[in-house]
């Protein structure tokens, strides 16, 4: 689970935040996630592995004020070794109302933009997504 509080900057005139921050927010999630599967993205960069979005969608289902603390909670939903789908839903932490649903796409390429498997390249981190998608 990530929590965060919501930053003036990311709201609009009316206080309410601006609908591209949730993915920003999808984005900042996921990489706490991966520190704490013991993946750091930056440990994948390292290796000369990248991992580029293909998709990213996000269901609005209530608003999101300037103040609020939410918390995102994640899943891994599809992960085989070469391509992964995590899930996101972003809740009010007061009040426990879902705010919004939402799910990214990712692959893992080479820095020569080919595919790679993770079970081939990074067996530690093949392992990291194979034991988090069973939780």
């Amino acid at each position: 689970m990530y929590e965060r509080k919501v930053n003036y900057y990311e709201t609009d005139a009316m206080a309410i935040v601006h609908h591209s921050n949730y993915i920003r927010w999808f984005e900042e999630a996921r990489m706490d996630y991966m520190d704490k599967l013991g993946v750091p993205y930056k440990e994948l960069e390292d290796i000369g592995i990248i991992s580029p979005t293909t998709e990213v969608n996000c269901k609005y289902k209530s608003m999101v004020r300037f103040g609020d603390t939410i918390l995102i909670d994640m899943s891994i939903l599809e992960y085989n070794g070469i391509k992964l789908t995590i899930g996101y839903t972003i809740t009010d932490k007061a009040t426990g109302e879902i705010r919004s649903e939402g799910c990214s796409k990712h692959c893992f390429l080479d820095r020569s933009g080919k595919f790679v498997t993770l079970k081939k390249s990074s067996p530690k981190v093949h392992e990291a997504f194979e034991n988090a998608k069973n939780m």
